[in-house]
C-alpha cells in the first residue's frame, strides 16, 4: 500500500495549479484530466458528475512520488473557509528551506498569510518555524523549516 494523492476541488483548476507549480515547484503529471460519464457518477457519488483538471507531482519524491489532483467539477458545491481547527482534513503542508523566502513567493503568486510566522524549540525534536498560509481560493497550506 502506499499514499496516492491529495485532492482540491477548485473553481478554476488552471489558476490554481499554476498557483502550486509556480509556489512550490509541482510539475505537471499528464495527461490533463477531463472525464464525465456513468463510472464517474457512481464512483463519486455525484449525479452527472462532469471535471476536469491536473495531477501534480509534489516535489521531494522523485518521478512516483503521491500527486496534489486539482479538479475543477462542472457543478460545484460552495463552502466556507475551513479554519485550522475545524474537524477533518485541515491542511496541506510544504517543508521549506526558508519559511520567509516562500512565503513572499506564496504572496506574490496569489496566496495570503493566514498566522504569523513562529519559531518554536521542541525539546527532542529541534526548531521548527512555520506559518498557516492560504492558496488563492482559500485552502489552508502551512510552511514549515526544521532546524
Amino acid at each position: 500500500m502506499r499514499f496516492a494523492h491529495t485532492n482540491i476541488v477548485s473553481t478554476d483548476w488552471k489558476k490554481l495549479s499554476e498557483f502550486y507549480v509556480k509556489t512550490f515547484n509541482c510539475k505537471v503529471v499528464p495527461p490533463i484530466r477531463n472525464q464525465s460519464g456513468e463510472w464517474l457518477e457512481k464512483g463519486t457519488g455525484v449525479k452527472n458528475a462532469k471535471l476536469e483538471g491536473v495531477h501534480l507531482l509534489l516535489p521531494g519524491f522523485g518521478e512516483n512520488g503521491p500527486t496534489l489532483e486539482i479538479y475543477q467539477y462542472d457543478n460545484i458545491e460552495e463552502q466556507h473557509f475551513v479554519s485550522p481547527n475545524k474537524r477533518g482534513l485541515g491542511h496541506i503542508a510544504f517543508e521549506v528551506e526558508n519559511v520567509e523566502s516562500v512565503l513572499k513567493d506564496l504572496i506574490n503568486n496569489g496566496g495570503k498569510t493566514f498566522g504569523e510566522v513562529t519559531k518554536r524549540a521542541l525539546a527532542g525534536i529541534g526548531e521548527i518555524t512555520f506559518v498557516y498560509t492560504r492558496d488563492p481560493e482559500g485552502n489552508l497550506i502551512e510552511l514549515q523549516a526544521w532546524n
